[in-house]
């Protein structure tokens, strides 16, 4: 009974310091591949707005409200706050909002930067 709980309370130890060891390396990758997605789409409207910028006829009225609407979504993402409630949420309309607006645009784009096909209307872009 002695042996039975000192070996627990040693195997609780270890395992809590290996725990707490374990998670903030799984949150460091979590909070890059975030961090990571976050800057692919903010990366992708800093073109479209600077498109848009020199040639102003490049896209319609609707396309620059749903440009706009994902670039507050981005904007909005809670970055500080982990732990907030709506967090998948958010970067699920921003990944909705995307797809329409490369689907828009005739392009395929995936994150990560590859792009899988481009239509002639994205290179005069």
């Amino acid at each position: 009974e002695t042996h039975y709980g000192e070996g627990f309370r040693i195997g609780y130890a270890t395992g809590l310091v290996s725990g707490k060891e374990e998670g903030r390396k799984l949150g460091l990758n979590m909070g890059f591949q975030v961090g990571e997605e976050l800057g692919f789409y903010q990366s992708c409207l800093d073109v479209w707005i600077a498109a848009d910028h020199i040639n102003h006829g490049a896209f319609s009225d609707r396309m620059k409200k749903n440009i706009e609407q994902m670039a507050a979504l981005v904007s909005s993402y809670p970055i500080e706050d982990p732990e907030n409630v709506q967090i998948q949420e958010i970067m699920g309309k921003i990944r909705l909002k995307f797809r329409i607006i490369t689907a828009s645009l005739g392009v395929k784009l995936e994150h990560g930067g590859q792009s899988k096909s481009l239509k002639q209307g994205f290179e005069d872009l």
